[in-house]
């Protein structure tokens, strides 16, 4: 298991609940806007890899004090030991978040079915046909659609969410997707937050962050066919 990182303590990455955030390294989508550069590049967000013996002996330290785990990325579900980490951290009485791509949702349905995660936040990260070439070269639609019909068809609590960047989300963009999740209970308008992010020469000309008027004008799209829709 590769520990990329680890935030200590936030209360806004696990709805209700005040959480630490395992990052897990590796990532196989090159989104230009990603904000955790180094784990996508499968590199560590700290001076050196953490040790899963101290990872655990964290978390039963912490008991008490935090409510739930979130794990994210990078992309978690590459990792090979994931389900057996959730399994870990769910003995250790914590519930589970994670935080996915959706690229790989066989990972996703063992997951759920072992009953390994409490919450899901799926990024759609645009129309699902259209990730190419900004988002990965090849990228399978059919297993970004499968995520998401497995997730709604679950008994969990869950969030899709989007980040509005220019040129890759639109107005159609965001209609389509909207489309293929009609009924979720939670769709999430992220903002961009220009920064630290993968790739910056990608947003020298565009700019690539949208104005809060046009931020509204995504939602009152979206807002129709979802139980909740929010900007964040």
């Amino acid at each position: 298991m590769i520990f990329g990182g680890l935030q200590k303590n936030s209360l806004i990455d696990f709805p209700e609940k005040v959480s630490c955030v395992l990052f897990l390294s590796g990532c196989n989508f090159d989104c230009p806007y990603c904000h955790n550069p180094d784990l996508a590049k499968g590199r560590l967000a700290t001076p050196s890899p953490l040790d899963e013996a101290w990872v655990y002996d964290f978390l039963d330290r912490r008991r008490g004090f935090l409510d739930g785990v979130v794990i994210s990325g990078g992309e978690p579900t590459l990792q090979e030991e994931l389900l057996a980490l959730c399994k870990k951290i769910k003995q250790m009485g914590y519930p589970v978040k994670l935080d996915t791509n959706g690229s790989r949702p066989k990972v996703i349905e063992s997951l759920i079915d072992g009953g390994l995660v409490d919450y899901i936040a799926m990024d759609i990260k645009t129309d699902p046909f259209q990730y190419a070439p900004f988002i990965v070269k090849d990228c399978n639609p059919d297993y970004i659609l499968t995520s998401i019909r497995l997730i709604m068809n679950s008994s969990l609590d869950y969030e899709f969410r989007t980040t509005c960047v220019k040129p890759i989300v639109d107005e159609k963009g965001i209609e389509n997707i909207a489309t293929l999740i009609d009924g979720a209970n939670s769709y999430v308008l992220q903002r961009f937050r220009p920064g630290s992010v993968l790739h910056p020469e990608f947003f020298q000309e565009t700019g690539g962050d949208y104005d809060e008027e046009d931020l509204l004008f995504l939602k009152s799209i979206a807002e129709p066919l979802v139980n909740e829709c929010v900007i964040r």
